[in-house]
């Protein structure tokens, strides 16, 4: 029987290569597995973020899907994507515990 594991993930995603090839989490993870259930697509999601740990440029939108990018602008628009959806999150826990984003995470520092 099929598994959905960080192998067979990376796998599938290699025929989903461009934004044009985008597939929802329901086919990816029917493409691997044959069929698709909630736990399923949530192993998905938490399997994206490792890949995405390991330096694979996996990217996603709603409106066009899974796939790794073809090319520098993809990435860029996932990596803006993702960075727009940090701080919606960051926003809002800084507003509902009343301090501002910098005192919410810390000043970040370079090093010296």
């Amino acid at each position: 029987m099929a598994e959905l594991t960080y192998h067979s993930l990376l796998m599938a995603l290699r025929a989903h290569i461009g934004r044009a090839r985008g597939v929802t989490a329901s086919q990816l993870v029917g493409e691997v597995l044959g069929a698709s259930r909630p736990a399923d697509e949530r192993r998905l999601r938490d399997l994206i973020v490792e890949l995405r740990m390991q330096g694979h440029h996996v990217c996603a939108h709603p409106s066009s899907g899974y796939y790794l990018a073809e090319t520098p602008e993809e990435l860029e628009e996932t990596c803006a994507f993702l960075r727009a959806r940090a701080l919606q999150s960051l926003s809002q826990i800084s507003r509902m515990r009343g301090v501002s984003i910098p005192d919410l995470v810390g000043q970040m520092h370079l090093p010296t």
